[in-house]
């Protein structure tokens, strides 16, 4: 096996010293993400026997054990009976200690498991209303306008979900803010539609249109947000919707 001091190795140790160890990083005052290594640089042999304890530890959110596998030859690019990579297997938990760790040794954010589902399309609708994992796979190469097995966006995975802030970065990301999915919806028509109509829905509506989306696209069935809204007695999102210029 060749010597665990290499330059990839030194970036994972690294990463984890700014972690803090076990407790992943997950503080909302955690440094950011080491650059990725360089894939010049050297990594260890690969220990096949590793790569599911590397998936099972991720889950877990185990920075220390993640660390320790990976500098052993586990391989961030193993897949689980899933098609999860360990970087998937800890976004789904929201472990970003873990996260930045695989990253730094070279963990794909665009990786997609058998439900069409990246780290990256993870963090937008998965971990709450929460934009530090999103921050870090926008930060280490995300696809912007990669798309789930419902041809639909992070952008609409995150107004159906009801997030706010996730919806803002993603729009100041350079989204496609009026991609229609293979339902026939827009974010603007997921925020109404599949929403009760709470705070969070409002706030995210708002979003959307200080962010530009066409507040007039008809989806499938032909019927505009403004319509959606007027149907369903949301009258505080009619209210924004009309005041941007919308009709029903």
């Amino acid at each position: 096996m060749r010597s665990l001091t290499t330059p990839a190795v030194v970036a994972v140790a690294g990463v984890l010293a700014a972690c803090g160890g076990d407790r992943g990083g997950d503080s909302p005052t955690a440094p950011q993400a080491s650059p990725h290594p360089r894939p010049s640089q050297a990594a260890p042999t690969h220990n096949p026997k590793l790569d599911q304890p590397l998936i099972k530890a991720a889950e877990r959110g185990q920075t220390d054990r993640v660390h320790e596998l990976i500098t052993r030859g586990a391989s961030v690019r193993a897949r689980d009976a899933q098609g999860r990579t360990a970087l998937t297997a800890a976004a789904f938990l929201n472990h970003l200690g873990a996260a930045r760790v695989l990253i730094a040794a070279g963990a794909d954010v665009n990786a997609k498991d058998d439900t069409k589902q990246s780290p990256y399309l993870i963090a937008s609708s998965e971990v709450g209303d929460d934009p530090r994992l999103l921050e870090i796979t926008l930060d280490h190469g995300a696809r912007v306008n990669d798309k789930d097995s419902y041809n639909g966006t992070a952008l609409i995975r995150a107004a159906e979900r009801g997030h706010p802030r996730i919806v803002r970065r993603l729009l100041a990301a350079g989204i496609d803010r009026d991609h229609v999915n293979r339902l026939g919806w827009t974010a603007l028509h997921e925020a109404i539609v599949l929403s009760e109509g709470g705070p969070e829905h409002v706030a995210t509506v708002r979003a959307l249109v200080d962010g530009g989306v066409d507040v007039n696209v008809r989806g499938g069935s032909g019927i505009a947000p403004l319509g959606h809204a007027e149907q369903r007695g949301y009258g505080r999102i009619a209210r924004i919707l009309r005041a941007a210029g919308a009709r029903s």
